[in-house]
């Protein structure tokens, strides 16, 4: 199932970011669509001010995935690691994150849903990884406790 094939005429306006601004830090993030039509995720990170973060997240009518076993990502990234995180529930506090290196070049990356586990504010939670049959919402997250310039294109984000 293809959840987001990104080009140039791709509606990226349910997509938001959330900097650590909202605790006071100074990083700042992007996100649009390149002359390709990919999906450009881009920014800062600062540790000024306790922050460190930086994430772009859309929300969507709930999916079901029950049929489906593992997320297919085509990035191409700057050598940095991302979170993948994805939500079932609108409510839900938590996420459950796969973490992933980039190469700098155009990489697939294949992450298995019962490897994503569950996190709140950094803290890994004691219950059990991902298995619901429902998606609402996918982030994609950088916060490596370094000071960085990052750049993460997007082609498309596909499940199987």
């Amino acid at each position: 199932m293809i959840l987001f094939d990104f080009n140039e005429n791709t509606d990226i306006s349910l997509w938001t970011v959330t900097n650590d601004a909202v605790m006071g830090g100074k990083s700042n993030g992007e996100f649009l669509l390149d002359k390709e039509g990919n999906a450009v995720y881009k920014g800062e990170v600062s540790l000024e001010n306790n922050g460190g973060f930086s994430s772009v997240k859309s929300t969507f009518e709930p999916k079901n995935i029950a049929n489906y076993n593992t997320f297919v990502l085509k990035v191409k990234g700057d050598g940095k690691t991302y979170h993948f995180r994805i939500k079932s529930d609108i409510s839900q506090r938590h996420s459950y994150i796969h973490k992933f290196e980039t190469t700098g070049e155009w990489q697939t990356i294949e992450i298995p849903m019962a490897d994503l586990y569950p996190v709140f504010r950094g803290r890994k939670l004691d219950i059990p990884n991902f298995s619901d049959k429902i998606l609402v919402s996918i982030i994609f997250l950088i916060g490596n406790k370094k000071n960085e310039f990052f750049q993460l294109k997007i082609a498309s984000i596909d499940i199987k």
